[in-house]
């Protein structure tokens, strides 16, 4: 919550986020298109994505990132107030009018070039979350061009929330703080599983961090697979969330294949092969599970020095 007005301030405030509304699929095609010439490049296709990056957020910004102080206005500055059911919920792609695909959401695979990215998603009790973030910073300074792929995507996205006592919840750890922090990242994704991704070797690193040196607890709809490595151990009420899966559920009509292996049901999450960490299906352990033939081997973090990512050497 927002709390720098009073509860009862008056608005009809709404968020029609521009990324979420109906887009020309010619423009679809084209801001993917200019990425995927970026990835061509190499580590030098850096500079082509913090420009990009750089008047997306200013085109952005000055729109208010489709905030209105009315349904159908214009951004005319802040404060913004409204009701949550119109501030924190938006997609008018999905309920656009059907024009044979002339317009979409940026991500419909109906549409040849469409957006396609992975995410990673997890949250960290308050008490953790200053020394991830000074990490990250510190891994930013080395190279501050690496991180402009997150940025096309907004950045690093935070949210607050609060633990929970529901058997899936986020469980407060004992002596910490029952406040958590998400953590909210997307990026590019190439269509070639087995194609390596710009400065990917930063991005791992994140993501290592924060899932297992600071313990991050993975959102279930928003990882690569090798963040639910040990996640159910994470979970206290695991156990007793299987038992009543298992009495409400016995023939399994809620779950799948994906879901059990996800709760520590079946098999693990991750896999031994080559090129298993360029699409997060394993922590790289040697060379062959980066793309060696592209220049990307196994290496040490940065920062994280525990961390395992496929670095363009």
């Amino acid at each position: 919550m927002d709390d720098r007005l009073p509860m009862n301030a008056s608005g009809d405030g709404v968020l029609d986020f521009i990324g979420f509304r109906p887009t020309s699929a010619t423009v679809i095609k084209a801001n993917r298109l200019v990425e995927e010439a970026s990835e061509r490049v190499g580590n030098g296709g850096s500079g082509g994505k913090c420009l990009t990056a750089r008047v997306t957020h200013a085109a952005l910004s000055v729109a208010g990132y489709g905030l209105a102080r009315r349904s159908g206005g214009l951004f005319t500055g802040y404060p913004v107030v409204g009701r949550q059911d119109q501030m924190q919920a938006s997609g008018g792609c999905l309920t656009g009018k059907e024009d044979a695909l002339q317009t979409a959401c940026a991500w419909d695979p109906r549409v040849s070039d469409s957006s396609f990215f992975h995410q990673t998603t997890f949250s960290l009790p308050l008490s953790r979350a200053g020394a991830f973030v000074q990490e990250v910073q510190r891994l930013r300074d080395l190279n501050p061009k690496a991180l402009c792929g997150l940025e096309l995507y907004d950045g690093i996205l935070i949210r607050y929330v609060k633990s929970s006592t529901a058997h899936l919840g986020k469980p407060a750890a004992a002596g910490e703080s029952a406040d958590m922090v998400d953590f909210d990242m997307t990026y590019y994704r190439s269509r070639d599983p087995r194609r390596a991704r710009l400065h990917e070797d930063f991005l791992e690193e994140i993501e290592q961090m924060g899932l297992f040196k600071y313990g991050g607890l993975p959102h279930w709809g928003k990882n690569r697979n090798l963040a639910f490595a040990g996640a159910a151990g994470k979970y206290p009420g695991m156990r007793r969330f299987l038992r009543v899966k298992s009495a409400y559920d016995p023939d399994g009509l809620f779950s799948s294949g994906w879901s059990d292996m996800m709760l520590g049901v079946t098999t693990a999450p991750t896999k031994d092969a080559p090129g298993c960490a360029l699409e997060g299906m394993c922590v790289c352990s040697r060379d062959a599970h980066c793309a060696p033939e592209q220049g990307y081997l196994c290496r040490p973090g940065k920062v994280y020095k525990d961390a395992r990512v496929c670095t363009k050497v």
